[in-house]
């Protein structure tokens, strides 16, 4: 029995808040722990605090607000890069301008979740959050249909022999691999499906490549086609038919 329970405390991902907004601080304790194998160990209400915490409790996951006093979450998460610190960044902030964002995702943060936000989206993040950490620490060599599920949030069975077979799309010739992933990974931010105009505008890209990368994406079936009408001509929309953790 003992050996049992010690099992399920290593199961659990521990999880500490740092955030300076005591409404927001609950609420997301409360997403958190309603997630199975999550608990909150700790809560900070600012940057500075939240690093000695970090050494103190040594947890899986840091939750990070942008907008804190004293030091906030970008000084927050290089000071944790700066050292080393062996600790996943997940952001949950009301910082919506790209420049923030990518310099969060180049301080490794695992995703990013505009407030205000709703739980199955926190539960979406750390479902996807607990399937890769399984995964690297499982020690045992990636094939690249299982690398391109947790990059990508695809949510086949592993364990079906066709899904094993199966191998990602190739590319069309012209399609760039690394063009590819920033559309993706700027659609999983997205709460709404965009036109190709708003891709390539947020991507930085031409609106006819981005037109051709989401054609690839919507018929290799990692993007679901929308079409909305108004006045004249409807505009496709895409969005992610299957992000990371789940549907949207």
């Amino acid at each position: 029995m003992a050996d049992g329970m010690n099992e399920t405390k290593r199961d659990i991902l521990r999880v500490l808040l740092i955030e300076d907004d005591p409404m927001v601080q609950e609420v997301n304790s409360q997403f958190v722990e309603r997630v199975e194998g999550f608990r909150v160990t700790g809560i900070a209400s600012s940057g500075d605090e939240g690093l000695r915490m970090v050494k103190e409790l040594q947890p899986n996951l840091v939750i990070l607000d942008i907008f804190m006093p004293v030091r906030d979450g970008i000084e927050t998460i290089m000071e944790l890069r700066r050292n080393q610190t062996p600790v996943d960044v997940m952001v949950i902030s009301a910082a919506n301008d790209m420049r923030t964002i990518d310099r969060m995702l180049q301080n490794g943060a695992v995703d990013y979740i505009m407030k205000p936000f709703k739980f199955e989206r926190v539960k979406q993040a750390l479902e996807h959050y607990r399937q890769m950490k399984t995964a690297l620490d499982s020690g045992h060599p990636a094939s690249q249909s299982e690398l391109d599920r947790l990059l990508f949030g695809r949510t086949h069975d592993a364990s079906s022999p066709d899904r094993q077979k199966e191998e990602p799309p190739e590319l069309p010739k012209g399609l760039q691999a690394v063009t590819l992933k920033q559309i993706v990974q700027f659609l999983v931010l997205q709460s709404e499906a965009l036109s190709a105009e708003e891709v390539a505008k947020g991507v930085g890209i031409a609106r006819v490549t981005a037109r051709r990368y989401l054609d690839f994406l919507e018929k290799s079936g990692q993007v679901r086609l929308d079409l909305q009408y108004g006045v004249g001509r409807p505009v496709n929309k895409y969005r992610l038919s299957s992000p990371p953790g789940g549907s949207r």
